[in-house]
């Protein structure tokens, strides 16, 4: 499949874009994405000092991040089929400049009804941004080094999300000045995300006019039915996105600074410096995770163990008196491996010119679960007093985070059993090498 989708756009006489060209593209949405993420995760920083400047409460705190996944269970769906219509690039362009102007409603003020209202507008860009970028990913990579680009995508994302959890540490001066000025340094980030959006832009509509780009047709008209005629393995994988991501940014990007001040007695720049070492492994390990399973396939099999990895994080939490580099190692390697595995596996799975509605369908049911679950967390804390003075109040979440990360292995499972009865759609299998596929 891989091999027709790279030579299908190369055909004739007109010459497909050098390596050069690729690679500037992927670092353009990559510094994108940077800003994206880095916005995603400044809440977590601010849990403590929003809860004693403002005083907001844990479920307020959860609604922060929750409100931005709830318009994306119906607007990344959305999202995907305008990607589908009206292409990658004038999508990603727009989409971030949704972005930038909920990053800079949820700095201009201290009513939460207004932050929260910022938050939702990024989320309706954020989230159909990222399935933008993702099919820009897969347009140019696929049967090109496809993993190692998602890899590196993902990696200079996660720097963002790196610099978030330090940012207590590099910008301290901020942070002693309120809950406010971090917010303005996230707006900041995100306009650099809209200049690179811009030109990547530039860069494509100059590149389509010299080379064949090998784009998918637009699809004319939206078949809704089409939407539950994916592959069963397809399901498998959006399912283990759900689980996996459910637990991931929930516990992550929202709780987990505030847990390892109040249960491991940290203050916030150790919580948060010991919070962004996930992603400082990820920003390595990601793409080479992603360069392995290009080499070997076996991309189930990653996706079981990476799943299985996240499963004992919470138990060592929960019951252990053990270092909290343990479970850092532990997420660490998880969200390294599973994401760099995942995402790409999707091109191999639907046909071309579905691939936008594809991505949406996944974030669309991922963004269920992450609404659910950061409201979840939330009100379980509030609900059982978690606090400094009651660690134990944060057991019930932890038990909810390790519940779903079994049925996230579940479906790791189901995908590695579907592809080993060769029913699939060969998973397993290293990324195929076509002839233009070198740089």
């Amino acid at each position: 499949m891989a091999e027709a989708i790279a030579a299908g756009g190369v055909r004739g006489e007109v010459p497909a874009p050098p390596a050069s060209i690729r690679w500037t593209v992927l670092l353009l949405i990559s510094v994108a994405m940077f800003g994206n993420y880095y916005a995603y995760d400044s809440i977590g920083p601010l849990a403590d000092h929003l809860q004693k400047l403002l005083g907001f409460t844990d479920t307020q705190i959860g609604t922060l991040n929750a409100i931005y996944s709830l318009p994306n269970i119906i607007m990344v769906l959305i999202g995907g089929i305008i990607v589908d219509r009206i292409g990658a690039r004038r999508a990603v362009l727009g989409f971030t400049g949704i972005c930038l102007l909920g990053v800079i409603l949820t700095a201009a003020t201290s009513q939460f009804y207004v932050m929260a209202a910022g938050r939702l507008v990024f989320g309706l860009g954020a989230e159909s941004m990222i399935v933008a970028i993702t099919v820009v990913l897969g347009q140019w990579f696929v049967g090109k080094q496809l993993g190692f680009a998602f890899g590196v995508n993902l990696s200079i994302a996660r720097a963002g999300s790196y610099a978030a959890d330090m940012s207590p540490t590099w910008a301290r001066t901020f942070y002693d000045m309120g809950w406010q000025p971090p917010l303005w340094i996230a707006a900041a980030l995100t306009a650099g995300a809209l200049i690179a959006a811009t030109l990547y832009f530039f860069v494509e509509r100059a590149a389509e006019k010299r080379f064949a780009l090998g784009r998918p047709e637009k699809t004319e008209r939206i078949v809704w039915s089409d939407l539950w005629r994916f592959d069963r393995s397809f399901w498998y994988v959006v399912g283990l996105c759900v689980t996996f991501y459910s637990v991931i940014f929930p516990f992550r990007s929202t709780f987990a600074i505030k847990y390892f001040q109040h249960a491991h007695h940290l203050d916030l720049q150790q919580a948060s410096t010991m919070n962004s070492y996930v992603f400082l492994a990820a920003i390595f390990a990601t793409p080479l995770f992603g360069l392995l399973v290009d080499k070997v396939g076996r991309r189930a099999l990653f996706m079981a163990g990476g799943t299985m990895l996240l499963l004992l994080v919470f138990p060592v939490l929960a019951y252990t008196d053990w270092s909290l580099w343990v479970s850092t190692a532990l997420i660490g390697v998880a969200f390294s491996l599973v994401p760099a595995v995942m995402w790409p596996a999707v091109p191999y799975l639907v046909r071309p010119n579905q691939l936008g509605t594809a991505y949406g369908l996944m974030t669309m049911l991922q963004n269920i679960g992450l609404t659910v679950c950061n409201l979840g967390a939330g009100r379980l804390n509030d609900a059982y007093d978690a606090s400094a003075d009651n660690p134990g109040g944060y057991l019930p979440m932890l038990w909810m985070f390790g519940l779903l990360s079994l049925s996230g292995l579940v479906f790791a499972w189901l995908l590695r059993r579907r592809e080993l009865s060769d029913q699939g759609h060969h998973l397993e299998r290293p990324t195929p090498r076509s002839k233009f596929a070198a740089g």
